[in-house]
């Protein structure tokens, strides 16, 4: 009776200051029309999966050119970064698991963003009060970019090309032009009047008088494709050093940031191990924190004796075990940080017991009344690649929410991240995610954010069998979660995986958000079982890629354009 009771106030205590985020990607416009041919794709040697169709030819073409997975995917990062700049960019950074073929193992890359030297816990509170806003609209906002050093580090350690050769596909696309696709086309209309306010954002993502441009209007980013280039072979020297360093600066500065030339030069992407863990026979490997990888493997361990596969594809039962599970997986999540300042208790949140008890918890917990919920976007992408010679990449990229900080500096074309955004501003402070601060993720100079980017890979007698990854915040990792199962324990082809609608719960708020193509009926069923829902059109975006001799099947999320391509 006393654990009980210790485990409520335990679990009482943690969602008053979870560190949470609550995202809900509601997008206005439907998908690419005629899209649905190469959404999923099956290929005999090589395949790419990414969320513009753009991006996944670009990883095609370096592959055919003779590069390998790792110079696919950066190549598909690059172009993705100018075909979904409301995503991502070289303003942003990312993590990259990488399996390779020669070594037999996973390695994982973090080039998440950093806090500036000059960021303190405190820097944005205003008369004792904290503003929230700074953190997530305007230079303050800005955290160090990691994307070019990450890319980099992966090209020199295990590509084959140069950065000119990668980034020629990003570098056509940005000075010749593309069509805007819809769900960019739905971004740039939903905050347009931001982008208005911002000269550099407006001069090339909306038309004279402020009016926003349509699916299917080309977009040019010729200054972005000039800052490329001027990159060359030697990318970190020219970005994080010397003259463009120097303007990068200059303007963050000009506009009342504190990202600064030294910021810049001290900037290092980290080699991390992999986490990993058995699910029913197979080893799942995702990234370490600050990803919240670990997160999604206790959901895994919390859910590998129920024998899910006899409760039926998003049944109400299989639904309803999901939602607990989901729900402890998150309470667990504000114990992880940036491990280079906090001690993230890995040992003791993977072990048996742990998942034993947390299991126990999940299968006996009461659903909590519901709490108001508010709808925000989110930026980040997520690709994978798989090349002939059995090299794997599942990359995700971000900055942060759409548009990052809203400012383009129009003389490079890069547009900056808001990842400030993603650390604790105040204990019990709500990001624009509804992310609660707390004093594992408080701000620290140099500090990297937690992030729920969760890259993974599923590997089977030591050769990956499945390559996921998601976007769209904390549903990143239940997105990823729902696919995986899917494919895993339904025996579901990625394209069926990748399409049934998914939910998503998070512990607080303590609303189980669902997609509205989720059967009437099984809603009913889970309100019924005392579950306050909120229906969306969209949750998230997954990409997925199953692997087998002589196979390879790929299908990208329609919720956000998402395309595969391969040969």
């Amino acid at each position: 009776m006393l654990f009980a009771l210790a485990s409520s106030y335990r679990r009482q205590l943690r969602r008053a200051f979870a560190v949470t985020s609550f995202l809900v990607l509601i997008f206005a416009a439907p998908p690419i029309i005629g899209a649905r041919a190469n959404r999923s794709v099956r290929a005999a040697h090589a395949i790419v999966v990414a969320e513009s169709p753009e991006a996944a030819a670009a990883g095609v073409e370096i592959l055919k050119a003779g590069g390998n997975a790792i110079d696919a995917a950066a190549a598909a990062s690059l172009a993705t970064g100018v075909t979904h700049p409301a995503s991502c960019g070289i303003g942003g950074g990312g993590f990259m698991l990488v399996y390779l073929a020669r070594t037999g193992k996973i390695y994982a890359l973090d080039y998440r963003e950093r806090a500036p030297l000059k960021a303190s816990a405190t820097m944005y509170l205003r008369d004792g009060k904290p503003d929230e806003r700074l953190a997530r609209d305007g230079a303050l906002a800005i955290a160090v970019p990691g994307e070019i050093a990450g890319l980099d580090a992966a090209l020199t350690r295990f590509g084959t090309m140069k950065f000119q050769q990668v980034a020629a596909p990003a570098v056509r696309l940005a000075r010749g032009g593309f069509p805007l696709g819809a769900h960019l086309a739905a971004e740039i209309g939903r905050i347009a009047p931001h982008i208005a306010s911002d000269p550099g954002l407006a001069s090339t993502f909306l038309k004279p008088g402020g009016v926003a441009p349509k699916p299917g209007d080309l977009i040019f980013e010729k200054n972005l494709a000039d800052t490329l280039v001027g990159l060359g072979d030697n990318p970190v020297e020219k970005f994080y050093h010397g003259a463009l360093a120097a303007q990068i600066a200059s303007f963050i500065d000009a506009h009342g940031g504190i990202v600064s030339t030294a910021d810049l030069a001290a900037y290092q992407p980290v080699w991390r191990e992999p986490l990993h863990r058995a699910y029913l026979g197979d080893e799942v490997y995702v990234m370490p924190p600050p990803s919240s990888g670990g997160v999604l493997l206790e959901m895994l361990g919390m859910l590998e004796p129920g024998h899910l596969a006899g409760l039926g594809v998003n049944t109400p039962p299989y639904l309803a075990r999901l939602i607990e599970v989901m729900r402890e997986g998150f309470v667990d999540r504000d114990q992880y940080a940036d491990p280079a300042f906090i001690n993230v208790p890995l040992e003791t949140l993977l072990s048996p017991r742990h998942i034993d008890e947390a299991r126990d918890r999940a299968l006996h917990h009461a659903p909590p009344a519901p709490t108001p919920a508010v709808a925000h976007d989110h930026g980040t992408a997520n690709l994978a690649v798989v090349d002939s010679a059995g090299n794997v990449v599942v990359l995700t990229t971000t900055i942060n929410t759409i548009f990052g900080s809203k400012l383009m500096d129009p003389k490079t074309g890069v547009i900056f991240n808001n990842e400030m955004d993603d650390f604790a501003v105040a204990p019990g402070v709500p990001n624009a995610f509804r992310l609660q601060g707390v004093a594992t993720n408080e701000i620290a100079p140099g500090k990297r954010p937690l992030s729920s980017m969760t890259p993974t890979i599923v590997v089977r007698k030591g050769k990956p069998i499945m390559a996921v990854g998601g976007s769209g915040g904390p549903t990143i990792i239940t997105g990823v979660l729902q696919v995986m199962l899917d494919v895993i324990d339904f025996h579901l082809g990625p394209r069926a995986a990748v399409d049934e609608p998914r939910i998503h719960e998070q512990a607080a708020p303590p609303t189980v958000i669902v997609e509205a193509t989720m059967p009437s009926a099984t809603r009913s069923a889970l309100e019924k079982m005392g579950y306050a829902l909120r229906v969306v059109p969209i949750l998230g975006a997954v990409g997925a890629i199953t692997i087998a001799p002589g196979s390879l099947r790929a299908a990208g999320d329609p919720r956000k354009g998402g395309m595969a391509a391969g040969y």
